[in-house]
């Protein structure tokens, strides 16, 4: 998360870490909150749940986004109703700009903390000939948050049936963030997937061509990521994380 001045650069992301317990469950979990301050006074609010994403704030619509997934049979909305959730997020929100004014003064202007990405490409289902499915590329462990991600087909530039993300934080105050292009498989196709940072050197590009005899690689990589999801009790902790500035 970044701000811009003439001649500084400074980022910060405020996170509570909360730690939870529910009646029926001797094991502790966590509960993360993150309040994302971005440079055009816009502002992401999350909750994770073990590392995984729950819910987050849609400030545009006046909302709150649940991203549990279909399987829970409760309703998300009821647990969190006396949380006020999307009313303190608002306050979350008018908090950024403190936030990062208190980051700007507190640093002495070290060049920036920059963590280039990984990125990797597989189909979202089991590729079958002539059926359309999605193919996916997951740009993760990058800072700062700005990434731009193009795909092409046959060395061709591809622009429709693309989709790109939010961006996701890491533990490790990096994020990730996924590209989806929406294709119909055929033999002898080339895909490739081109990730441009500003801490890479070069743009960074992977290529996938379809293989029919094999199955998708899609729920192994979910899987990698940790995208199983719980739910239990919530109370509150706070700890501040500011990354650095750096002279423009």
């Amino acid at each position: 998360m970044a701000i811009h001045s003439s001649h500084t650069k400074c980022s910060a992301v405020i996170i509570l870490m909360v730690n939870s317990f529910c009646a029926f469950s001797q094991i502790a979990h966590e509960v993360t909150y993150y309040i994302g301050c971005f440079e055009n006074s816009t502002a992401q609010v999350l909750y994770e749940f073990d590392g995984n994403e729950i819910l987050y704030i849609d400030f545009e619509r006046h909302s709150i986004e649940y991203t549990l997934p279909v399987f829970l049979v409760f309703d998300p909305s009821k647990v969190f109703q006396n949380l006020k959730v999307y009313s303190n997020g608002l306050k979350a929100k008018r908090a950024c700009p403190p936030a990062l004014q208190y980051c700007k003064l507190e640093a002495s202007n070290p060049p920036e903390e920059k963590d280039p990405p990984d990125s990797v490409m597989y189909p979202a289902e089991e590729v079958e000939l002539g059926v359309e499915n999605s193919l996916i590329c997951l740009v993760n462990h990058f800072y700062p948050p700005s990434i731009k991600v193009s795909w092409t087909k046959n060395n061709h530039p591809v622009s429709e049936g693309v989709s790109l993300s939010r961006y996701y934080p890491n533990n490790d105050q990096t994020f990730h963030q996924f590209s989806t292009l929406t294709f119909t498989p055929s033999e002898g196709d080339i895909y490739s997937c081109t990730v441009e940072h500003s801490a890479l050197e070069s743009p960074q590009t992977r290529i996938w061509e379809p293989e029919f005899s094999h199955q998708s690689l899609g729920l192994d990589v979910f899987c990698g990521v940790g995208l199983s999801l719980g739910l239990l009790g919530v109370a509150t902790g706070t700890f501040l994380f500011v990354k650095g500035l750096q002279r423009e």
